[in-house]
């Protein structure tokens, strides 16, 4: 066969607010591109056909977690429609990134892992169609005129175009993930693909939003669908792939790894003429999960209720003491037992449960890293921390105060003016935004009359929530490794959010590895070489060439 003669180019991929090079938890990940090779036209049968000759060659520098470069060349099929029948191709599509050689050494990974990583934050659409190379792919399409931002923040910004509250330093634009993952996987031997999905700010010429709920999930289904309808032709692992996501793509990550081949969803998957395949996924990564959007509200006010906003004023309290009266019902209802023998986790011993399970052992982890000098530095300016026997010890009510402002209003998620992005996520029709939980509706502030939320939001919430798969009707194609990251200081969501996560899947005998960073905030993710060769070790995976991953 031929292959076109491909331009020789050089391309600089954006990684975080300064293109071609990022500090992403203190690692430099750097990424030039050169062309090479290969566009003929498909002759596989069918729309849902992977094309192996459909790649262009490319290379790429990657610097590993012990500061080493590493020159690696990739095969990169772009923007490949996922599903017969596409709402919208520029956001119904994904990318491939295969390495082929690894520091001048080939490489075979036709049975590599399979990292599936998304960049969805703020339940934004998502686009790879104009990626030049892996990690480049993110948001295509800003918000229209009216569309809610991605949170009920004090002064909520409703802009077309605008970046996502969430999105920092450690995030996209739109508050998802950065491309540190993708590089390491793919420097490490791993197989590499970016989808892209639908998001809730899309709107066609009829006004009608068609990237609300359950839009991304059903489209993150369908890719995985097709990437497994594949196997054999697509390289890698087909039954090993690993999901990734940080903010609402963490909450779609976590929803893919717990709802696998769940027939609530196949009538959507039916409608876009996705795979007849499955969409099980084999290993879920997630960095703070905004999930569990129906119990958000009250989970976020027993968390940060007491904590004021960056104005120095405190949220209506008779909000806040209504909404963490529901958290303590809904947390009952779980009847989830913690980690490491702690018992049945309740609204009365939850504050204690994280400090002893997830933040004095951040901060005592956080601590012994740093020199003698800079520890005692750290102690000096932070008293409220007890530092003894190489071990740190503080109140709750000490680590509040600590934390300091709370990023979001009351309700966080529900907002009575429907202004937070999660109204938006359950918008319908020409509706851009709408109510998803009673107590939002009985309040609201926008002159709505209805008493009732309307009969397709209590399906469109389950479709939406990973706790549905694994406290309330346990999925048995669920994922079973599960890794979870938060930041300390994240006030985008509670901390009990990630917390019952994993206690629901470790509760039903999966391995699941959570921690919480120090003093991180939203989107943080200090350890990603550990999380490559977390991978390798659940999948079993021996790399047969590749960069240093772990720290």
């Amino acid at each position: 066969m031929k292959h076109r003669a491909v331009k020789r180019r050089s391309v600089v991929l954006g990684l975080g607010a300064t293109a071609g090079v990022a500090a992403v938890g203190g690692i430099a990940l750097s990424a030039q591109a050169s062309g090479g090779t290969s566009a003929s036209p498909s002759s596989a049968a069918g729309p849902l056909a992977f094309d192996p000759d459909a790649y262009t060659k490319l290379t790429t520098t990657v610097t590993d977690t012990a500061g080493d470069e590493h020159s690696v060349t990739y095969h990169f099929w772009k923007a490949i429609t996922y599903v017969a029948k596409p709402v919208d191709a520029t956001y119904q599509s994904l990318n491939v990134s295969v390495p082929v050689e690894i520091d001048g050494t080939a490489v075979d990974a036709s049975d590599a892992p399979i990292l599936f990583a998304n960049s969805v934050g703020g339940y934004m659409p998502s686009s790879v169609a104009d990626a030049t190379g892996i990690g480049a792919g993110g948001m295509g399409g800003g918000a229209p005129a009216g569309a809610p931002s991605a949170g009920a923040s004090a002064s909520a910004s409703a802009s077309a175009g605008a970046s996502a509250p969430g999105a920092n330093g450690n995030t996209n634009a739109t508050g998802g993930a950065l491309s540190s993952n993708q590089l390491l996987a793919l420097a490490a031997g791993y197989v590499v693909v970016e989808p892209g999905a639908r998001g809730r700010t899309l709107k066609n010429s009829a006004g009608e939003y068609y990237g609300v709920a359950p839009a991304a999930i059903v489209d993150l289904k369908a890719a995985v669908r097709y990437v497994r309808a594949n196997k054999g032709v697509i390289p890698g692992d087909t039954d090993r792939i690993v999901s990734a996501g940080t903010s609402a793509g963490g909450a779609l990550s976590s929803l893919l790894g717990a709802s696998g081949d769940s027939p609530l969803y196949d009538a959507y998957l039916a409608e876009l003429g996705a795979a007849d395949a499955s969409d099980a996924i084999f290993a879920t990564g997630a960095w703070c999960p905004i999930t569990d959007l129906e119990h958000a509200d009250g989970s976020y006010e027993w968390n940060w209720g007491a904590n004021a906003l960056s104005t120095g004023k405190q949220v209506d309290q008779t909000v806040s003491k209504a909404l963490r009266s529901q958290f303590a019902e809904y947390q009952a209802g779980l009847k989830l037992k913690g980690l490491n023998g702690f018992g049945t986790l309740n609204a009365r011993n939850y504050d204690a449960y994280l400090v002893e399970q997830y933040l004095e052992p951040s901060a005592t982890a956080y601590l012994a890293a740093l020199s003698d000098t800079a520890r005692e530095t750290y102690l000096a300016a932070h008293t409220f921390i007890t530092w003894k026997d190489g071990r740190a010890t503080f109140t709750w009510a000490d680590f509040l105060t600590h934390v300091g402002a709370r990023k979001k209003n009351a309700p966080a998620f529900d907002a009575f003016d429907l202004s937070a992005g999660e109204n938006n996520e359950f918008g319908k029709g020409t509706v851009v935004s709408r109510h998803f939980t009673a107590y939002g509706l009985k309040n609201d502030t926008t002159g709505l009359t209805a008493k009732r939320l309307d009969s397709d939001i209590p399906e469109a919430l389950r479709l939406m929530n990973p706790m549905h798969f694994l406290a309330d009707q346990p999925n048995e194609s669920r994922s079973r490794h599960w890794w979870i990251r938060l930041g300390t200081k994240d006030s985008d969501t509670s901390l009990t959010v990630s917390a019952n996560l994993a206690a629901a899947a470790h509760g039903l005998g999966d391995d699941v590895n959570h921690l919480y960073y120090w003093d991180e905030g939203h989107g943080a993710n200090t350890d990603p070489g550990d999380f490559i060769t977390w991978i390798a070790k659940v999948t079993g995976h021996k790399a047969k060439a590749g960069a240093k991953t772990g720290k």
